[in-house]
């Protein structure tokens, strides 16, 4: 059968299944709860429902227009699968809402998506030189736009921004030029300012470092995380296991400091004392998942905070 015009499953590969479904210690026998923070297209989560047929899923997104993908991906799983359109810092909120066990395993699978990546209207990909500036990953919201943010903050205050957010080595420089060249309103505009300022001999597009500051900005990316994984932590079940994948250094030290100040609060274990990386055949197969890292915790067996 062919996918249909709103089925966008074969168009999206989601990054080291074997590795989530392992460290997640998902099984046929398994029973329970199964948290995805980041339900995305639903890659993840129909891997793990495939593979543990008795497990039940609760899949939380940002992102409207993914979440509504996801529902037709999982509809064949029926009352198995329950979707909400919250951030994963709001798990504890979810949870408590739907009445619902502490899960076993939860996977949070941090950043931007594919899907998100390679929609021209939303705004997240410099290529499409005439899509608007937006980059919110929830469009319904009341939060900024990219061009809100990138039209209105201070010169220091976007240099700032633009280093911290994507160790842009010429920020101040890249700054100053946006500023001077405002107002900005397409994804071209900030695209070739940036291209004109910043340091040559590049071997990626040096507007990326700038659209994934922005990007971070306008969605709270970090903050989130940070409140994310603290909430998670301290949902799991007793013996239950968190996973995160995360893409950016910033991402990844939030992660590994998360495991380390819960290792030492006595809420459990990190079972990865450094980074899973994809394999070679995946990265060869999808390029997007090369950056990937996969950092798991186990909460300890009997609960502190009980």
């Amino acid at each position: 059968m062919s996918a249909g015009r709103d089925d966008l499953s074969h168009l999206h590969q989601p990054v080291m299944v074997r590795e989530v479904l392992a460290w997640l210690d998902i099984t046929p026998t398994r029973d329970g709860l199964v948290v995805d923070g980041t339900l995305g297209l639903g890659g993840h989560a129909e891997a793990i429902l495939e593979a543990a047929p008795h497990c039940r899923l609760l899949g939380l997104d940002r992102d409207t227009a993914a979440l509504e993908h996801a529902r037709t991906r999982l509809g064949r799983f029926g009352d198995r699968v329950v979707t909400r359109h919250a951030s994963y810092a709001d798990v504890a909120d979810v949870l408590r809402d739907l009445e619902a066990p502490a899960p076993f395993g939860m996977l949070l699978d941090v950043g931007l998506s594919s899907f998100q990546l390679d929609d021209p209207e939303r705004g997240f990909a410099f290529r499409f030189e005439d899509a608007p500036l937006d980059m919110r990953f929830d469009p319904t919201g009341d939060g900024p736009t990219a061009a809100e943010l990138v039209n209105s903050m201070p010169e220091r205050e976007l240099a700032d921004l633009l280093f911290h957010h994507a160790d842009e080595p010429r920020s101040r420089a890249i700054a100053r030029a946006l500023v001077r060249a405002r107002p900005l309103v397409t994804v071209g505009d900030v695209a070739d300012v940036v291209r004109r300022h910043a340091a040559r001999g590049r071997r990626h597009d040096p507007a990326s470092r700038v659209f994934q500051a922005l990007r971070i900005a306008v969605n709270d990316e970090l903050g989130h995380l940070e409140r994310g994984l603290h909430a998670a932590l301290r949902a799991l079940a007793p013996g239950g296991r968190l996973v995160v994948l995360a893409f950016q250094s910033g991402e990844e030290r939030l992660v590994k400091d998360a495991f380390r100040a819960a290792r030492a609060e006595g809420l459990g274990r990190p079972l990865t004392p450094k980074p899973i990386r994809p394999m070679e055949d995946e990265t060869r197969r999808n390029p997007r998942a090369r950056p990937t890292r996969l950092r798991a915790f186990e909460r300890a067996p009997t609960d502190p905070l009980a």
